[in-house]
């Protein structure tokens, strides 16, 4: 479960904003994850709400923007949003494709503190 990896790093960063900007309590925490980067949205809650008690971010809400997974077509020129991965195009079939979008593994994009 590396979701408890990444809460203790998120923590970390939260810790540095609140020190430096004299923040009281974080009241909410959005982040951005690739719907194929392997990070459970419900694991990362979990283990955000218990490794978060005793610091500025206890009781935080976790937002969750999930980013699209995004294949470019090098024989359309095109991009499709696709679920899952797949070494195809989805409307030429050729397999000369990239992955381009949804593998970000976490990001914090905006924190709400008072």
């Amino acid at each position: 479960m590396h979701e408890l990896s990444l809460v203790q790093s998120l923590l970390e960063i939260l810790k540095g904003y609140t020190m430096k900007k004299g923040f009281q309590h974080i009241s909410t925490v959005k982040l951005s994850v690739g719907r194929l980067s392997c990070v459970e949205p419900k694991a990362l809650k979990f283990a955000f709400d218990i490794q978060a008690e005793g610091t500025s971010a206890e009781g935080a809400l976790l937002e969750f923007d999930i980013r699209p997974a995004i294949l470019y077509c090098f024989s359309c020129d095109r991009e499709y949003e696709v679920v899952a991965y797949e070494a195809a195009c989805p409307k030429c079939k050729c397999s000369d494709v990239l992955l381009t979008g949804g593998t970000e593994e976490l990001q914090l994009i905006e924190i709400d503190v008072e």
